[in-house]
């Protein structure tokens, strides 16, 4: 029953996917969303002072307030930029700033790195437990943590041999063609 459970939790994981994960802002992402709340009120400023119109004002003045969630959620940078001035905030290197924090914010976990992580957990788990259970348990991750990182291999080895063989990669797909659903399913997604 808790090898069913341990298996079925193991599964999940894998076949979830890394995509609703993510890493912790950075500390680039941090100064980009502090930078982009100084951006927002200096907009907000400027479209009230420059007696735009009142949906401008308005649009602007929600622009800041919306940005003020952005820091709450990603934290306060350790160290903040140049943004006294609106001449300071459009700098070339808060650009490249965003640029940066733009570019990290699709950083993903590597789903074999989860994987080995989940299965390294699990075992010190187990050893702390001790006993009969422990001992089982810690033995069959290590297990799990072996043939999963086997399926690893033989899935990028696969597609190596597809990408260093396209005369030969309609015979391989067809070969595999008696796989379950399941495995299909379980390989295209340790594939991404």
């Amino acid at each position: 029953m808790k090898r069913n459970l341990v298996v079925f939790s193991v599964a999940m994981i894998l076949l979830a996917g890394c995509e609703s994960l993510r890493f912790a802002p950075s500390e680039n992402q941090k100064q980009n969303s502090w930078l982009h709340n100084r951006t927002a009120q200096a907009a907000a400023e400027a479209a009230k002072s420059e007696n735009t119109s009142e949906k401008l004002r308005m649009l602007a003045q929600l622009s800041e307030l919306q940005s003020r969630a952005f820091v709450s959620y990603y934290g306060v940078p350790r160290e903040f930029p140049q943004a006294d001035t609106a001449e300071e905030i459009l700098a070339q290197s808060n650009w490249q700033l965003a640029k940066t924090a733009l570019q990290e914010s699709a950083d993903r976990p590597d789903g074999w790195q989860l994987a080995d992580n989940v299965f390294e957990l699990g075992i010190g788990i187990s050893a702390l437990l001790g006993g009969v259970y422990g001992t089982k348990a810690v033995r069959f991750l290590k297990d799990a943590k072996t043939k999963t990182q086997a399926l690893k291999e033989i899935i990028k080895g696969n597609e190596l041999f597809k990408k260093s063989n396209t005369e030969s990669a309609e015979a391989f797909k067809l070969a595999q063609m008696d796989q379950s659903a399941e495995t299909r399913q379980l390989v295209a997604q340790l594939k991404s």
